[in-house]
């Protein structure tokens, strides 16, 4: 996941004698741009994933120094390195604290340490790093639509997966993220990878047909569900944005990891649909088939066949055939208990199941006869919530 704290560190602490001062959970945050930063103004055009790097000079009082670190974590930034030795002499306990409590990485390299040259090498990294992970996604890709096709991926992931391994994909998506222009939906990845802690290089992130895809490679389920769970609390408490993520299966080996992005893809449509933000593949019961079906007009189809008859007529006379007749099939033809959900006289229902049956042309007594209307009972809310059971 691009070129993080982490890498820097292990590049900077000897040749630039970097220190982390506080920030430590923000280990894993990456870098897109190293700014240099002697006042604030620029800030203001801060997208995401800046590392900023000064010398103090404009930020000598401890007032001024907490403004920009607390300026630097509203705007998603990804560090702050200080220059120390000269107009900051030593950082204040309360600026290591703040930074220690929103998880900011802080650092800092002494004054002897020219900072052109420094900044020039890391940027020279970032780049590099860039360049790498779109090698990346784009193997990623391959492996996703031609997963048959190992020659076109395997050998540019082996250097950086377990391609042996196990891999889990995660897709995150938002309402209208399709329509949103390229700079916006940047900026969104940017802040989302920020919010995606303790993640390093066992994982890669990336934006492909609507959504934005998280791969996780050889860490335990519950390590990376864990991990997600936890983007969530962190991206719902602080983001506007609404988020849904769908969950697809563990696999193992890299050849099966379309396998993974199609359970996601079922569950983003699901956690989408119904609004439940975070939705695992493997716990959505039936619907696992349903939403795994692209072609909804052949579930409205389905539905339309076994239900429409009733539903129409619901419209028309305000009956409630189609919920009496999902209760007696959930109810096991159990009057009693079809009564009792529906607050109704069982008189009543039995009326009801009785001109359904007429109207359906089915006694519905056999196991094979219920079946179709239960699957299409699910596939009609499961419509509903898309938003598309009236299309024609």
């Amino acid at each position: 996941m691009a070129f993080t704290i982490e890498d820097m560190m292990v590049a900077s602490r000897d040749k630039y004698r970097m220190k982390l001062v506080a920030g430590k959970n923000g280990w894993s945050n990456s870098i897109n741009w190293i700014i240099m930063i002697e006042d604030l103004t620029i800030i203001n055009n801060f997208s995401g994933k800046e590392l900023a790097v000064t010398t103090g000079l404009g930020f000598q009082s401890e007032e001024r120094l907490m403004e920009l670190v607390s300026s630097l974590v509203r705007r998603d930034s990804s560090g702050l390195i200080i220059n120390t030795g000269k107009y900051v002499m030593e950082i204040p306990g309360a600026v290591r604290k703040y930074c220690e409590e929103h998880d900011f990485p802080l650092l800092s390299v002494p004054w002897s340490v020219y900072l052109v040259e420094m900044i020039k090498d890391l940027s020279i990294r970032v780049f590099l790093q860039g360049t790498a992970d779109e090698q990346i996604s784009d193997a990623l890709i391959h492996a996703i639509e031609q997963p048959e096709a190992r020659n076109l991926y395997a050998n540019v992931l082996l250097p950086v997966f377990d391609t042996d391994g196990t891999f889990q994909v995660f897709l995150i998506t938002a309402e209208d993220l399709d329509k949103m222009d390229t700079v916006e939906r940047r900026r969104l990845g940017y802040r989302i990878q920020i919010y995606l802690k303790n993640l390093t290089h066992n994982a890669h992130f990336f934006y492909y047909n609507g959504n934005f895809v998280l791969v996780i490679n050889a860490l335990e389920e519950e390590l990376s569900m864990g991990i997600i769970r936890d983007f969530m609390d962190r991206a719902r408490l602080i983001m506007t944005q609404e988020l849904y993520v769908g969950c697809g299966s563990l696999v193992s080996d890299i050849t099966n990891l379309h396998r993974s992005y199609q359970r996601a893809l079922a569950a983003v449509s699901m956690a989408k649909e119904t609004g439940s933000y975070l939705t695992v593949f493997d716990e959505m019961g039936v619907y696992r088939i349903l939403y795994s079906v692209q072609d909804r007009t052949l579930l409205r189809q389905i539905y339309c066949e076994c239900l429409e008859p009733l539903v129409l007529h619901d419209a028309k006379h305000g009956t409630e055939y189609t919920r009496t007749l999902e209760l007696y099939l959930k109810y096991s033809g159990s009057i009693q208990a079809v009564a009792e959900a529906m607050f109704t006289h069982r008189n009543t229902v039995t009326y009801r199941i009785r001109n359904i049956k007429q109207m359906l042309g089915c006694d519905l007594e056999t196991a094979d006869e219920k079946l179709p209307y239960q699957i299409a009972c699910l596939i009609l809310h499961m419509l509903e919530e898309s938003g598309i059971s009236g299309d024609n």
